[in-house]
């Protein structure tokens, strides 16, 4: 558990080699050093020579330490956990001194298209990052660009949150575009390609795109990476998945959150990833762009079916046993489309798939909740002033699925309720009569 932390929250840097070299020993006393291979240019850091030295004294410390359990031990135990967690510091720090960026520095401005809770989050999240950036949101509703404008506050979304005044707001795709340096796109999925195709023109074709929007085109079952620079018309426009556990409301507060960048391009995916660092947010990198993408739109989809094990008073057993099988249902398909194993079990698959499936903040989970307990699906889209991408991308990924030859009942089924061929309560009944299987 430990490890999954470690890899979640810290950046990935190549792990130096190692040899032993021969152990010196003396009467009186232990010796025992680790020899490591140093960077390209010869030189050792200081914390890799910080860590070699801790490496022999907890070695000593191990060989010389009371076995059976006493207090001794436990004090020495504790000792090498304030080591290690002491080491741990010390290399953050050096890292950050030799990865220091200047892209903050020499970024002038950044829009936001869509005004949306998440747009608006990470519209405050790069504002804050220096006072003299100008962050321009891109916005269809008059009235949300003058609250924003006059009050600095989105009046439709995050009312209790008062935004940085370097964020305007504007109605003009020209005015909002001109000079950008980063554009994120935080419109829904399915009004994406005709909302991109008529500013089309005012687009620089060498604009970075941070696509904030998660799910499938129902018609075409294309991903964001696909849709933008067809709309665009300009296959070359330079792409970026953003994808992880977040909810909008949390980053306004600060809360800590993880999230992954995921680019073709490894200096663009770094770049972002220093736009949007802070304390609170820390940003992994990925070249999978297609695993994070299919991620992020499918566990919209297993979150509904979440909702409706909740909104049915199933329990924890069928609650955990649906999201598994979920999970494994994502992982074929994804994996069949390209995407690696790795990103599956990160921040843009496990990550957000626990957040959205077990979290009342997500949409999805609630019209799945609501769906279970007996409301029709008209009725709850109608009584939301906000997408649940999961409605739409549901038939989707049933049809991707088909494309791929994979099998995936979980998923299935919510289609099929969200289209009303299947009733919630026939729907668990079906899945429980599947047959009794090996687990793959």
């Amino acid at each position: 558990m430990a490890a999954a932390a470690a890899a979640t929250f810290l950046p990935h840097t190549p792990t130096p080699r190692r040899r032993l070299a021969v152990a010196v020993h003396s009467p009186t006393r232990r010796r025992l050093s680790l020899v490591f291979s140093g960077p390209p240019d010869g030189a050792l850091s200081v914390a890799a020579a910080e860590e070699k030295a801790d490496a022999g004294e907890e070695a000593a410390a191990a060989v010389s330490a009371p076995r059976g359990g006493g207090g001794g031990g436990g004090k020495e135990r504790r000792r090498v956990v304030r080591k290690a967690w002491e080491k741990l510091v010390r290399w953050s720090r050096s890292w950050r001194r030799r990865n220091r960026s200047d892209v903050v520095e020499t970024t002038r401005k950044v829009v936001v298209l869509g005004g949306g809770s998440f747009g608006t989050a990470m519209a405050a999240q790069v504002a804050a990052k220096k006072a003299d950036l100008e962050v321009s949101m891109l916005l269809r509703d008059d009235l949300v660009c003058r609250s924003i404008n006059h009050s600095h506050i989105n009046c439709k979304y995050l009312r209790d949150h008062r935004l940085p005044e370097n964020i305007t707001a504007t109605t003009s795709a020209s005015d909002a575009l001109a000079g950008a340096d980063f554009c994120f796109h935080a419109v829904p999925v399915q009004f994406s390609s005709s909302f991109l195709e008529g500013i089309s023109t005012h687009v620089d074709p060498k604009l970075p795109f941070i696509s904030l929007s998660k799910g499938l085109e129902l018609n075409t079952l294309r991903t964001m990476s696909q849709i933008i620079p067809q709309a665009l018309g300009n296959p070359r426009q330079p792409f970026i998945v953003l994808s992880g556990p977040s909810f909008a409301i949390e980053l306004m507060n600060k809360l800590p959150t993880a999230m992954v960048v995921a680019s073709k391009d490894k200096k663009l995916a770094a770049a972002v990833q220093q736009l949007l660092a802070s304390p609170n947010l820390r940003i992994s990198t990925s070249n999978d762009v297609t695993g994070v993408e299919i991620a992020g739109a499918l566990k919209n989809v297993l979150a509904i079916a979440a909702g409706i094990v909740e909104g049915m008073h199933l329990g924890n057993n069928c609650m955990a046993a649906l999201v598994a099988q979920g999970c494994s249902e994502i992982r074929w398909l994804a994996t069949k489309m390209g995407a690696k194993p790795t990103t599956l079990s990160g921040l843009s698959g496990s990550g957000d798939i626990m957040l959205t499936c077990f979290v009342n903040l997500s949409r999805n989970r609630n019209v799945g909740l609501r769906l279970g307990s007996g409301e029709k699906l008209d009725e709850i889209m109608n009584s939301m002033n906000q997408v649940a991408e999961g409605v739409s991308t549901a038939g989707a990924v049933i049809a991707l699925a088909q494309k791929y030859h994979v099998k995936m009942p979980v998923l299935t089924a919510v289609a099929r309720i969200i289209d009303n061929e299947l009733t919630p309560k026939k729907a668990v009944m079906e899945l429980m009569n599947l047959p009794q299987v090996e687990e793959v």
